[in-house]
C-alpha cells in the first residue's frame, strides 16, 4: 500500500485506502455485500474479516481513507456508522459515564443537542465556544470529560478557536470532539489543531450526493480509539457496505466539490451583503462575519454554508423558503444541489428553550454546485415574492 501522508489532500482523496483491487486491478474498490467470510482454520480468519458487523472490506476502505484525510501526518483509524448521530452517540457511550461532566458549544447541532440532554445521569453545561474564559469557566477539572464544538456550528456558522479550546480542556483532562461536517477535512483538520476526535455526519459534504445516510469518528491512533472501535463493534450501529461505497465515491471528488462550494457561497454571501431587504448575513468568509479571523487562522476555505436574516421577520424568511426553484426546500446538506431551509422550524426544533435557540428569522443555505448566477437570480425572486406577499 502506497504512503499518501505527504501527497495533497485531492491526491489523498483519489487514492488512499482506494487503492486498484489487487485480485483485479479494478480501480474503484469492490462492494463487498457479504455478511460472512470463509476461514482458513477454525479462528483464523483469511484477511482479518469474519462477520460484517466486526468488518467489511468496503467499510475498512472507506475508513482507511477517512482517516488519512483527516490526519495525513500522523497514524488514525476511521470507524464508519449508520449515521452522524449514531457515531455521536458511540463516542458519548464510550468516554462518558453517569455523574460526568460535558461542556457543549451552545448552538451545536440539535440532534447532537437531543443525545446530551437525555435522561442518562450526564450533566451538560452550554457555552458561548468564542468566549474563552467563558469556556475555562464552565469547565470542572476532575469532573469534565468531554468538551465538544461544532466549526463552523450549524446553522449559526460560529467560529471556535480548536486549538484554545483543547489547551483548555487538556488541562483538566477532558476529551475534545470536534464536529467537522461543515468544513470537512479539506477545508480544516481538528487533529492537527489539537481536537481527540473528529466526528461526521458523513451523509453531508463526505458523500455529497444526497444519496446516503452515514456517520463517521477519526481518532488518533492509542486507547481511546481501541475503546470506540471495541464500542462500534460492540453497539452494532454500523454503516452499510453500500453506503460506504457510495461514501467513497463522494470523496474522490471532495477537493474539487469543496472548492466549488467555497467559491459559490462566497459569491451569495457578498450579493446577499448589499440587499436592503437582508439584515445579518454570516459566513465566515465575511470579514463582517464574528469568527473570520480565527477562520481565516485554522481553515483553508470557508465552506458552502450561508444563513441570513430576511428584515421582513420569521414571515419573509418562510417566504423566500418557500419561493425558490433552483434552491430545494429540503432538510440537511452539503449536496451538490443547492438547498434552503428555516432552522427553526424545521432541522433544529429540539433547540428550542436552549441556551442560544436559533432565530426564528433565520434561514440556512447550503450552496450547491450550480451556475452561481442562477443561484443569486433565485434569491433575488425569492426575496422579490416575499415583500410582495408581505404588502
Amino acid at each position: 500500500m502506497a504512503d499518501w501522508s505527504s501527497a495533497g489532500d485531492s491526491t489523498r482523496a483519489v487514492h488512499a485506502g482506494q487503492e486498484p483491487d489487487p485480485a483485479t486491478g479494478a480501480v474503484v474498490p469492490p462492494l463487498v455485500l457479504a455478511s460472512t467470510f470463509a476461514q482458513d482454520g477454525v479462528g483464523v480468519p483469511r484477511a482479518t474479516f469474519e462477520y460484517a458487523r466486526s468488518g467489511n472490506p468496503t467499510r475498512a476502505a472507506f475508513e482507511s481513507s477517512l482517516a488519512a484525510l483527516e490526519s495525513p501526518a500522523a497514524p488514525a483509524i476511521g470507524l464508519a456508522f449508520a449515521s452522524g448521530l449514531a457515531a455521536s452517540d458511540t463516542l458519548l457511550r464510550t468516554v462518558l459515564r453517569p455523574g460526568d461532566h460535558v461542556v457543549l458549544a451552545d448552538d451545536v447541532y440539535g440532534g447532537t443537542y437531543r443525545l446530551l440532554y437525555r435522561d442518562w445521569g450526564v450533566v451538560t453545561d452550554q457555552v458561548d465556544p468564542t468566549d474563552l474564559d467563558g469556556v475555562r469557566a464552565a469547565i470542572r477539572p476532575g469532573l469534565t470529560r468531554l468538551v465538544w464544538v461544532e466549526t463552523p456550528s450549524n446553522p449559526l456558522l460560529t467560529v471556535s478557536d480548536i486549538a484554545a479550546i483543547a489547551e483548555l480542556a487538556h488541562a483538566a483532562g477532558a476529551v475534545v470532539a470536534v464536529d467537522n461536517t461543515f468544513a470537512t477535512p479539506v477545508l480544516q483538520k481538528p487533529l492537527g489543531l489539537g481536537a481527540d476526535v473528529v466526528v461526521h455526519s458523513v451523509t453531508k459534504y463526505l458523500g455529497g450526493h444526497s444519496d446516503l445516510v452515514a456517520g463517521a469518528l477519526v481518532v488518533p491512533e492509542g486507547e481511546l480509539a481501541g475503546r470506540l472501535a471495541t464500542n462500534q463493534n460492540s453497539l452494532g450501529a454500523v454503516a452499510g457496505p453500500f453506503d460506504c461505497w457510495l461514501a467513497m465515491r463522494g470523496i474522490r471528488t471532495l477537493g474539487v466539490r469543496m472548492a466549488a462550494h467555497c467559491a459559490a457561497a462566497t459569491r451569495i454571501a457578498e450579493w446577499l451583503v448589499e440587499r436592503p431587504d437582508v439584515g445579518e448575513v454570516r459566513y465566515p468568509g465575511l470579514a463582517s462575519t464574528p469568527g473570520h479571523r480565527v477562520a481565516a487562522t485554522q481553515m483553508s476555505g470557508f465552506g458552502g454554508m450561508v444563513t441570513f436574516r430576511p428584515t421582513g421577520g420569521a414571515q419573509a424568511a418562510r417566504a423566500v423558503a418557500e419561493a425558490t426553484e433552483v434552491f430545494t426546500l429540503a432538510e440537511s446538506l452539503g449536496g451538490v444541489e443547492s438547498l434552503i431551509e428555516v432552522p427553526a422550524a424545521m432541522t433544529h426544533l429540539s433547540s428550542a428553550g436552549s441556551r442560544r435557540p436559533v432565530p426564528h428569522d433565520l434561514v440556512r443555505l447550503s450552496v450547491g454546485v450550480e451556475d452561481v448566477e442562477d443561484l443569486v437570480a433565485d434569491l433575488d425572486q425569492a426575496l422579490a415574492h416575499a415583500a410582495a406577499a408581505a404588502r
